[in-house]
């Protein structure tokens, strides 16, 4: 129920440093409110949050990103932390890179795990075809959700490369060896190019 979940998500960070609240701090909220996904629906992106939720929002059923998961679309964009000998929960957090345990930080690399671990049949990436590199290995995507894909599961990974009408990349580069050094060498790969005629937006 709603209120066990939100006790249990309390859990993890009140009454605790904003630096020193680990990722793992957050398993029993993800025991509580697992994450599933339908066979082919698993979207994952880097650098191209407005693009990829825009697409899914217009192609509702055929994808699913992390933020469209229970606890995703309530912690989207939302910033909260506690504080030692406090049994409140604050706004006005540290940012995202100030440590590397802070509370929203650590809830969306378990999230994004999680997952990651849920991918099943194709799953699916939108990459950002405006940058010299559109894969980064120190990103979630990179870090922590590709690792994560696993055979048994997932049968295929397909990039979307989205171009601006002047892209600085594309399907041939060389960026893709490093992004399959890190998959899983018994799952399936291709890429796909798609322009996007209007402004590429500045992406996360």
């Amino acid at each position: 129920d709603c209120e066990n979940i939100f006790r249990t998500f309390q859990q993890a960070y009140v009454g605790k440093d904003h630096c020193e609240v680990p990722p793992e701090a957050y398993d029993p909220l993800f025991a509580l409110a697992p994450i599933d996904t339908p066979v082919d629906t698993a979207m994952f992106w880097s650098k191209t949050k407005t693009v990829v939720h825009n697409y899914v929002n217009k192609n509702k059923g055929c994808f699913v990103t992390m933020e469209d998961t229970l606890l995703g679309s309530v912690l989207d964009d939302v910033d909260w932390c506690g504080q030692v000998g406090s049994s409140e929960t604050f706004e006005g957090c540290p940012e995202w890179n100030y440590c590397v345990n802070n509370p929203k930080r650590s809830f969306w690399t378990r999230g994004s795990a999680k997952f990651a671990e849920a991918a099943k049949g194709v799953a699916t990436v939108m990459l950002n075809g405006a940058l010299d590199a559109p894969f980064d290995a120190s990103s979630i995507f990179g870090k922590t959700e590709l690792p994560r894909l696993n055979s048994t599961t997932v049968s295929k990974l397909t990039v979307v490369l989205v171009m601006p009408k002047h892209p600085k990349s594309d399907c041939s580069d060389v960026f893709f060896k490093e992004l399959l050094n890190r998959l899983d060498s018994k799952i399936g790969f291709e890429c796909n190019s798609h322009m996007r005629r209007e402004r590429f937006p500045e992406e996360e």
